[in-house]
């Protein structure tokens, strides 16, 4: 062998790295004499006594392919004489073997995932099957009968019967939520950033048709102050208003309207924009920020409308999986329905990503936080009265990824509501359908339904983006196709471009436009998007597309109509061919500009398509299919103008007016909730009211020596920093008010040294009171909180959850042998109304609480299920309950400044611990030996810590020790000082 033998032997040496396991075979093979298809012995091996990558391949790794003239070809290769024709045969036959390898093993590939697939199916569906199984012993007729394929019982997407309506007497306050990205009302940055795109718009357009509806007084779009260099200072405004849109189609007077507005809340660092994987740790600061604007809003609200009461949100709407857990937070917070719309869901995209094998579960993790997104996704359902999707596929094939939801659960639950049965304390909230609205106002039509022109004079100025764009082409004339994608690898811009480009007839009939965000230069841009430009302009000089392709750097918002009908003066055609589309609001505005559609098959397009009937459907991985159908419609004129008209005469059913309609008839039949403070406030004297600066002590599985030390030091700390008359002490802790009372007592301490008592694990608030004349024969009380028992019952699966439970804590066993020990038992002593306890005798047997989690969920059981003492007892409470959630209701009902508030932490806890560290509040972490008794190896986080908590925040310090020097030394640091 001569000249290439090296690189090509190394060449199959890299193809081999990649699967090391058939090297390992190989090599095993040799050293044991034997191998390969029938164990026989290799050729080359027999013949020089060492392994060949090239002999490998030919032999093993083509096994099973025709062929069977490689391995003459290797033989004529090395009877030839001269290097160079020895060489070419070589190379070729190398090329032949690649080709061979990849699709073998894109075929092993393919059976791993389909049966990773199947066994992750199977074990999703196993407890839904007993669910369902335990459900149907008295089912009602109906919902075996007629109702099993009704979706409105599926669903509750049924608009029909007795909906009750908005009436312009019903002025409601909604409020939407969507913190990533810049959101602006005018002048929109579309796809500056992955995080700017179809989202933002639609979020924007929706408050500004809401606001315009009867009935509704005021919409509030939260999201992110951004005051980083770079950025425009209209991020950094805190409060933008909205101009309303006006629809012919309300006959109703809208009478007074407050309108809508972007309203800003400043989380996270200052100065800096994060993309939205990394805005995790700073929700509950979010939160925090956005409680207090709402607090404040709704009792002006409620001034101005004169109803003598605060007019509080009829509904909180997130926008995305970290708006769906600020929603959740908030509506717990204020006892006000939810309502989540997921726009790209995170398991659908995980699932995409392992499909293209680019990057391990880690990788995806690592990158996109993709953990943290998903379960986001599950606590918004936990917690959401009504899921918005825009397609029947999103609600069937995505939704129903997920442990919080189940199509035939949901309807057999919804069967039973609306028949009054009982559900046995389990619940599913509403998927309702409901399209993307769009906005109507930009509609210029340059063609009749006949294709003739009918536009602006010929004296008209035409728009400046149109030189923009026909500068690129040597012929302008030709039919424009018109792509609007933002450049990443899943848009599948390149493979339109491949397309494009080895379609000679196309070529030669159309331009193509991309439109691919706004961009300075492709060396500051993302990674993943410089990657995909540098792709596409690749394949414009490889395919020699100068003339024939443009790609804009820069344009408005306010352009994009015009972009659509210059393809439409064109008679162009509109494509959009990612590998999935969650919707595609392009789709419904490039039919709105009368163009038509060449769409991916995959995702929403379908719906869409049935509805429209506007153009053709092609398989995204498929460039020949993209190339046929492009030229198909821009060829046969008559196909043309039938999918124009098909277009503009079913694009009404998009409309804003419908989606508002639909949306105010689905959140009007949401039941009357409200913060449950609102008319008791006075009923019961706090002593935690009006304190300028509140304690909470909520260090966890310390000793009782430990924590009774901590508790006076505190005190003491507060003393001598002249803040003991100011100061309100909440101690919030797993105990009972029992076991509370017990401590207090037996260590000298009276419970009226605190104010609040936050107590199994936030499921029971208590506040103490002395009473009788002197201290002889004073008594002290424990004031139950009935309304915080009001506020966080919603959903409470109560008797059925415990039988639940008390089943499945049957089953955890610790096995020795052939003798089954139980190691969960029902805790009636420990229990409360609200609190189901239950007693750990082997924490080392206890399975993961993420586990116990996901079965409760899967179960449609929402609650909180966390280990505390030191994994030796489970507390399972509402899904609003929690110690973080508690401080949030004091300070909502008493009128505390969280930002007075300081929270005591130890290194270790229970494992809600960590809900406390985030927000406006001061957290100080006691670091010490003290903390070494507590058992966290029941996480619920499927995530690391740092991908929610913000560690180096300056909200959180930590200090060695729990003296009470270094109590008041934290409180200095923190700047915490009487006034």
């Amino acid at each position: 062998m001569y000249g290439n033998d090296n690189w090509i032997n190394s060449y199959l040496d890299a193809i081999l790295d990649a699967g090391k396991g058939a090297a390992a075979s190989a090599s095993a093979s040799a050293v044991g004499g034997g191998g390969g298809a029938g164990d026989r012995p290799s050729l080359l091996l027999r013949e020089r006594g060492h392994f060949s990558p090239a002999r490998y391949f030919v032999e093993e790794v083509i096994t099973g392919y025709d062929e069977t003239d490689l391995y003459k070809t290797w033989l004529r290769a090395n009877a030839m004489r001269s290097p160079q024709e020895k060489n070419t045969r070589l190379e070729n036959m190398t090329w032949r073997i690649w080709n061979l390898a990849r699709k073998k093993k894109e075929v092993c590939l393919e059976k791993e995932e389909a049966n990773r697939l199947l066994k992750r199916r199977l074990e999703t569906e196993r407890p839904r099957v007993e669910t369902t199984s335990d459900m149907s012993e008295d089912l009602f007729e109906g919902e075996k009968g007629e109702d099993a394929g009704d979706p409105s019982v599926a669903y509750g997407d049924s608009t029909t019967g007795n909906t009750p309506r908005i009436s312009s007497v019903d002025k409601l306050y909604i409020v939407l939520i969507s913190l990533h990205g810049l959101v602006r009302g005018e002048n929109m940055e579309l796809g500056r950033d992955s995080d700017t795109g179809g989202q933002v718009k639609y979020v924007v357009e929706l408050a500004k048709a809401l606001s315009s509806c009867p009935g509704v007084y005021r919409v509030d779009l939260f999201t992110r102050q951004i005051l980083a260099p770079n950025f425009d200072r209209s991020y950094g405004e805190p409060v933008e208003p909205l101009a309303s849109t006006s629809f012919k189609n309300f006959k109703q007077e809208r009478g007074e309207n407050s309108g809508a507005y972007i309203i800003r809340i400043p989380f996270g660092p200052k100065d800096k924009y994060l993309a939205k994987e990394h805005l995790w740790p700073f929700i509950q600061e979010f939160v925090d920020g956005a409680l207090s604007h709402i607090v404040k809003m709704s009792r002006a609200i409620g001034e101005e409308i004169s109803c003598g009461h605060p007019a509080w949100p009829a509904v909180i709407h997130g926008h995305y999986a970290s708006a769906g857990v600020a929603a959740a937070l908030l509506s717990g917070a204020l006892n006000v329905p939810m309502v989540f719309t997921g726009h790209f869901l995170g398991k659908d995209k995980l699932e995409e990503l392992l499909k293209q094998g680019r990057q391990t579960r880690e990788q995806i993790n690592m990158t996109y936080k993709i953990m943290c997104r998903i379960e986001a996704e599950e606590l918004a359902l936990d917690a959401s009265e009504i899921v918005i999707a825009s397609t029947r596929q999103e609600i069937e094939e995505q939704w129903n990824l997920y442990d919080g939801f189940e199509v035939i659960l949901a309807r057999k639950l919804r069967a039973r509501v609306k028949r009054g049965a009982n559900c046995y304390g389990r619940y599913m909230p509403r998927m309702v359908i409901i399209p993307p609205g769009v906005e109507f106002g930009h509609m210029i039509h340059d063609f009749d339904m006949d294709g003739e022109e009918d536009g602006p004079s010929p004296a008209s100025e035409d728009p400046s983006i149109w030189s923009e764009i026909m500068r690129f082409f040597t012929n302008p004339r030709k039919p424009m196709i018109l792509a609007v994608a933002r450049p990443y690898p899943e848009k599948n811009i390149t493979t339109l471009v491949k397309a494009f480009g080895e379609c000679r007839p196309l070529r030669e009939l159309a331009n193509l436009t991309l439109i691919m965000g706004n961009r300075e230069a492709i060396s500051k841009m993302h990674n993943m998007s410089a990657a995909v430009l540098t792709s596409v302009l690749t394949l414009i000089d490889e395919y020699d597309l100068y003339g024939q392709v443009a790609y804009p750097k820069r344009h408005k918002h306010s352009e994009v109509p015009d972009i659509y009908r210059l393809a439409v003066r064109t008679k162009g055609a509109f494509v959009n061919v990612p590998y999935f589309e969650q919707f595609g609001v392009t789709l419904i505005e490039a039919a709105m500009h009368g163009l038509p559609v060449i769409a991916t098959k995959n995702g929403a397009p379908v719906e869409i398509h049935q509805v429209l009937d506007n153009g053709l459907l092609v398989d995204p991985h498929d460039q020949h299919a993209i190339a046929d159908a492009l030229y198909k419609l821009l060829s046969e004129k008559q196909l043309w103008s039938k999918c124009r008209e098909n277009g503009l005469k079913n694009i009404h059913q998009f409309s804003w007016p419908e989606h508002c309609k639909n949306y105010l008839s689905r959140i009007s039949t949401l039941g009357p909730r409200h913060p449950a403070f609102a008319s008791n406030e006075d009923r019961i004297k706090a002593p935690i009211k009006g304190r300028k600066h509140v304690t909470v002590i909520a260090v966890d599985s310390v000793s009782k020596e430990d924590l009774i030390r901590i508790v006076r030091n505190s005190i003491e700390a507060a003393r001598k920093e002249n803040l003991s008359g100011s100061t309100g002490f909440v101690l919030s802790t797993s105990l009972t008010i029992g076991e509370i009372h017990s401590l207090l007592m037996s260590a000298g301490m009276l419970p009226t040294d605190f104010h609040a008592f936050i107590c199994n694990s936030g499921s029971d608030l208590y506040y103490p009171s002395c009473t009788g004349d002197t201290p002889s024969n004073s008594r002290v009380t424990f004031a139950l909180d009935r309304s915080y028992q009001s506020h966080i019952e919603y959903h409470w699966g109560g008797e059925g959850l415990r039988k639940y439970l008390v089943k499945w804590a049957s089953s955890v066993v610790e096995r020795r042998g052939r003798i089954e020990k139980q190691v969960i038992f029902e805790d009636p002593e420990h229990s409360s109304t609200y609190c189901l306890a239950f007693k750990v005798v082997n924490p080392n047997h206890l399975p993961p609480l993420k586990e116990l989690q996901k079965l409760m969920r899967i179960q449609s059981l929402r609650c909180h299920a966390l280990y505390n003492h030191g994994a030796t007892r489970l507390s399972v409470i509402p899904i609003h309950a929690s110690r973080s959630k508690a401080l949030r209701y004091l300070s909502v009902r008493w009128g505390i400044e969280l930002q007075n508030v300081v929270v005591l932490v130890g290194e270790t806890g229970d494992s809600d611990y960590e809900e406390l560290f985030g927000g406006l509040h001061k957290t100080v972490i006691l670091k010490g030996e003290f903390n070494t008794s507590a058992n966290r190896i029941h996480s619920v986080r499927r995530y690391p810590l740092q991908d929610v908590v913000a560690l180096d925040s300056p909200n959180i310090i930590g200090i060695e020790g729990y003296g009470t020097d270094d109590m008041r030394s934290a409180l200095k640091q923190l700047d915490i000082r009487a006034q």
